[in-house]
């Protein structure tokens, strides 16, 4: 009767093994095919649903990166961030590193951000990193740092590279050695506020020069030139 018992027990716990192991095999397969739906209807949040329930099934590094992009791309930086965490890890992939870097910056935290950037641009250097690093250290009064990343951004861009921004209702680009050029001149004038009002205008003209259009370069060449009338005026 004790034979049969333990027969019977290891029979059951045999039958739910296999149907533990069927069913999520089954849900793994519904997810896969639903993710796919998904991305071809390019509905962003049934994506996001289902690459989710693919990681709880079926963790793995690239998914997690994946939805953690996921999230960054529709602004949602704190979920990404609740993913992946803000520390710097050497294991990290280059995607997981763009989304901590992005979504650090994005959330006003220019410090953690950059030694995101700074890992990024360790493993693959580029003139749009550059430029990110540059915008980063004039932020935290790293003047001697930003320097360094725009010379390496005039030197390394060419006049087809082109630089987006978005501070007008009509998103606009210009060179980005044009961009360079306004950062530049944005921490020369952080280099002394009360001395170097002149130095700072002229590159931003150089600037201007290369791209009339320029707005964020007009509205700093003016708030720079307005500053220095008010100080004459004291």
């Amino acid at each position: 009767m004790k034979f049969k018992y333990i027969a019977l027990s290891i029979f059951f716990g045999c039958t739910l093994q296999f149907g533990f192991a069927q069913s999520n095999s089954d849900l793994l397969n519904h997810y896969k095919a639903y993710y796919a739906q998904m991305q071809k209807h390019g509905d962003v949040q049934g994506i996001i649903n289902a690459m989710t329930h693919l990681l709880v099934l079926e963790p793995n590094e690239a998914r997690q990166d994946t939805l953690a992009a996921l999230y960054m791309n529709e602004g949602k930086y704190i979920q990404a961030l609740n993913i992946l965490g803000i520390q710097k890890e050497d294991t990290d992939s280059n995607m997981a590193i763009e989304v901590k870097a992005v979504s650090l910056k994005s959330l006003n935290e220019p410090a953690r951000a950059l030694e995101h950037y700074e890992v990024l641009f360790q493993r693959n250097p580029s003139v749009g990193l550059a430029y990110e690093l540059a915008d980063l250290k004039i932020q935290i009064d790293d003047i001697i740092g930003a320097t360094t990343n725009i010379t390496y951004g005039i030197a390394n861009s060419s006049d087809e590279m082109m630089k987006p921004y978005y501070e007008t209702q009509t998103p606009y680009q210009v060179p980005i050695k044009a961009g360079f050029l306004y950062l530049k001149a944005i921490a020369k004038f952080r280099e002394n506020p009360e001395t170097n009002h002149d130095a700072a205008v002229v590159i931003l003209d150089e600037a201007l020069s290369m791209a009339p259009e320029f707005n964020l370069a007009t509205l700093a060449k003016n708030a720079i030139s307005n500053q220095k009338l008010a100080l004459e005026k004291q």
